[in-house]
Parts: C-alpha cells; structure tokens; sequence
C-alpha cells in the first residue's frame, strides 16, 4: 500500500506540471489571440502603404519577439522545475522503500519478541507452579521433621537411661574384674615361689587375652639396613600399611580401592579385600586378627572378615572423607574413627552402629586408643594433640604439639607415651599422662609429605621411623635422639611406615603404590 500511495503522489505531480505548462501554453495562446485582436488594426492598416507603416510593425515585430523569448524563457524554467521535482520525488520514492522496509523488519522483531514474551509467560507460570509444588513439599517435610525431632527426643531420653544403666553396669563389671585382679595377683604371688609365673600368664583369663596371645611379649627391634622387598602393590599410591598382630603378614590399601594381604617373607599376595568404594586413608585391625578395618574417601568405613574375605559391616555416619581409624586394645568391638565433617565418632563392631560422636573445631587427621581403651588420642589440622574420655566424650586435655597440622599418632607399646608427626617436620614424644614433650626429632632432609603420613614406634621403644617426601625413611635411636640409620629405596614420597611387633621386618609405602620392606 506504502508503495502504490507513493507512485500516486509522483504521478499526481508530473500531472501538475504537465498541466502546468499546458496552463502556460493556452496563456501564451491567449495573449496570442489578444495580441491578434490587438494587431487587429494592423490589418486594416495593410491596405495602406507599407512603406508608411514599415516603422509601427518593425516596433511591433520588435515587441512581440522579445514577449516571445519571455514566454521560452518561462518554459525552460517551468522545464528545469519539473526535472528537479521528478528526481526529488525519486528520491522519496527511494527513502520510503528503505522505511518501508525497516518498518517490516521491526515487524518482524516485533512479532518474535512477541511470541518469545508468550513462551516466557508459560514458563513463569508453569515455574510458579512447581514452585507451589516444593512450598507444599517443603511444609510436608517440615511437619515430618517435627515429628523425627520429636521422636530422636524421646530415643535420646530412652539412649540416656540406656547408658546410665550400661554405665551401672559397667561398674559392677569393674568390681567383678578389680576381684579377679586381687585374685591374680594373690596367684602370682604364689606361683612366683614355684617358678611358674610364665604358666600363670598364659592361663588367667581377662588379664592376658586369649585371643591376643603373645601380646604381652616383644621382640628387640633391629635397625634395618636392607630392602628385602620391593613391591608393587597398588595403583595411584599407597597411604596405609600395618602387619597382623605378632605376625609378618602385612596389609596395605591403596588409592585403586583395594585392601591386599602379603607375606613378607617372600614378598608374595596372599589376599585381596575388595568392596571399597573409595581411596583408602587409613588401616586398623582388630586384636584377634579377626577383621580389617578401612578408612575411605568415600566417607563409609569398611569392615572385612579376614577368614571370609567379605565385608562385614559397612560403617556410615560421616559426612565427608574419612581420614583416621583405630581399634581399642582391651575390646576388639570399640572402634574409633575421624573425618574431615569435624566429627570422631566410636563405633560398636558386633553391633554395627555409632555409639558416641565427638564435634570438634578442628579436622582431625590421626588418632589412636590408650592401652586401657578408656581414652582417646587425637592430633587436629590446628596442630593440637588432644585427649578425650570415650564414655562422656568430653575434652580431657589439649596441648600445642605442633605449628602445624598433625599428621600421625602412634602409641608406644607401654602406653605411656604418643609420637606425634606434624607438617613442621617435627617427630615429638609426648607422656600421655602429663602431655609434656619428653623428646624431639628431626633431621635436614626429612621432609613429611601429606597430611596423612605415617610414622611409628618400635616395638621395643627404642626407635622412630619416619619417611619423607624425597622417598627416604629417616631412624632415630629415641635414648640418643640422633639418626642411625637413612634407608633409600623408594623413589617418590613415602605416606606411611609401620614396624612389625616381632621386631622386624619395617615396610614402608609410597605416592605411587609401592611397598618395601626391611630386614
């Protein structure tokens, strides 16, 4: 329509100018036939003689051309006003194609936008929909949360009257054993005058277990010197190892998920652990050899049966990984363990279930049980050792132990004693009862390398083994607080070192999953 109107407006305008000039040529016709009526005269005067009226026409001759190239004159100048009118109408007829065409175009824009403001309108609604949805949702769950608070209120009331039972009857069990201690006692006394003491210890029952035969004896520990043998036990690295009570055989985990058995006398595989579900930070096992305990990235703890091979529980509880775990050494079924949710949280193993959380400010990175099974030692990323009472929870003590995080405990075999392992690359004893440092180790090279590195005692006490992160393993001699020995084998950090409770051999593990032991 834009374009017809347009062609009308420039076609009403050639029309104007033709009529224009036509107008201009019937004026000229005019004054023609005016100027004919006027020279009129003329003709009747042509009967006269020409020579007498030669001057009046020559004048008239003379008029009339010069009104004549008046009237071309107009014309050119009527002429050159319709060329310039003509090229600006062009001009226009362009400028409107081109609004025209713009105009279409935000149309266009228009329409889309239109229809995209639609589709956002169905969204929202739909949106506030669902929104309704989870408010309803939500309330629900807020009433069922009620009504779980309400419920864990009334377990806790009936948890509480359970432990204070339990707690009565703990102390009953306590008078029960301090009468068969007066008891034994009352025993060695007499069968020390026949020489039978020996015989005595291994059949009083409660004062030396069964099931951790020869725990009360040790070997004197050698300081090693050679790699007996070197292997490849994991994939990704190797944060843990221990070796079976009395025994040789030595557990590792891994970051591939697994948990292998060796005999570290042939450097062989005698089992592998599977069911992980993620790396493994840290190994216990319980004093009967009866089950392995694992620490897991994936925030579980994982309970195997040596004899079977399978899981037997699998421990869930903590938020986040877990870094640390121990088992007591008076009850095979006390186990404790420590994430990275700032929680420690003790464990039931015949039951399968958490028995008591500790909340602490701090991550803690390594822990371990007292002789007695009755405290708790923990060292925390803030560099504090601290100690706890299982039964209450409660904070016993706290100690600086060092500037920073603490990377390992281990106990010494009389209990007496803790080694704490710090990222300050510092090795400090500490009395257990007074928490005072009673000896420090440290040497140039020794470099720990995580947060979860391992060092430990000597069965006998009368050495420190740690490893570092330029794969050397460090031995001081605790009475001359130096260094005896360097041992050099592994070739990238090594996370963890463990000595075997006969005395020999120390195995040793690494970032990149390699296992030696040291004869």
């Amino acid at each position: 329509m834009g374009g017809i109107g347009f062609g009308l407006i420039t076609l009403s305008q050639e029309e104007l100018a033709r009529e224009a000039i036509k107008q201009a040529l019937k004026d000229l016709k005019k004054r023609h036939l005016l100027e004919e009526g006027a020279h009129a005269p003329a003709y009747v005067a042509l009967s006269r003689p020409i020579i007498s009226q030669g001057s009046e026409w020559k004048e008239k001759a003379e008029n009339l051309e010069v009104e004549l190239q008046q009237c071309y004159k107009a014309q050119s100048r009527l002429s050159e006003q319709l060329v310039v009118e003509v090229a600006e109408s062009r001009a226009l007829k362009a400028s409107l194609q081109e609004k025209e065409t713009t105009i279409a175009e935000l149309e266009k824009e228009l329409t889309q936008t239109r229809d995209e403001c639609s589709q956002l309108k169905t969204d929202l609604e739909e949106k506030l929909r669902a929104l309704e949805l989870v408010m309803i949702e939500h309330q629900e769950l807020k009433a069922q949360l009620e009504q779980v608070t309400i419920r864990a209120k009334n377990a806790e009331a009936e948890n509480k009257m359970l432990v204070d039972r339990w707690m009565l009857q703990k102390m009953q069990d306590a008078e029960r054993l301090n009468e068969a201690n007066a008891l034994y006692e009352d025993m060695i006394e007499r069968l020390k005058a026949s020489g039978l003491e020996k015989l005595a210890r291994q059949q009083v029952d409660g004062i030396v277990r069964r099931s951790e035969e020869g725990a009360e004896f040790f070997a004197e520990s050698t300081v090693p010197s050679i790699c007996k043998h070197r292997i490849n036990a994991h994939e990704g690295g190797c944060a843990s190892i221990l070796f079976e009570y009395n025994s040789g055989k030595l557990i590792s985990g891994g970051q591939d998920r697994s948990i292998k058995m060796w005999d570290t006398s042939t450097g062989s595989l005698i089992q592998n652990f599977s069911g992980c579900l993620g790396s493994v930070l840290d190994l216990a096992i319980t004093h009967d050899n009866r089950f392995i305990i694992a620490a897991s990235s994936s925030n579980n703890l994982f309970v195997w049966d040596v004899n079977s091979g399978r899981i037997r529980h699998t421990l869930t509880g903590h938020k986040d990984k877990v870094c640390a775990v121990d088992v007591s050494k008076v009850s095979s079924r006390h186990v404790v363990s420590a994430a990275y949710d700032r929680t420690i949280k003790v464990w039931d193993l015949q039951k399968g279930y958490c028995t008591n959380t500790i909340v602490f400010h701090s991550n803690c990175n390594a822990l371990c049980f007292s002789t007695d099974g009755l405290t708790i030692c923990s060292g925390h990323v803030d560099g504090n050792l601290c100690l706890w009472d299982i039964q209450t929870a409660k904070l016993l003590s706290e100690v600086a132990a060092h500037s920073l995080p603490i990377t390992s405990l281990s106990l010494s075999r009389n209990g007496n004693v803790v080694l704490t392992s710090g990222r300050d690359n510092l090795h400090n004893l500490f009395d257990i009862r007074s928490l005072e440092v009673c000896g420090t180790f440290r040497a140039t090279g020794n470099r720990v390398a995580s947060n979860w590195s391992r060092s430990c005692i000597s069965p006998d006490d009368n050495y420190v083994a740690a490893g570092s992160s330029d794969g050397s393993i460090y031995i001081w001699s605790i009475t001359k607080a130096d260094i005896v020995s360097t041992l050099k084998e592994h070739t990238s950090p090594v996370l963890s070192c463990t000595w075997s409770g006969v005395g020999k051999p120390l195995a040793s593990a690494d970032k990149n999953g390699i296992v030696c032991t040291w004869t």
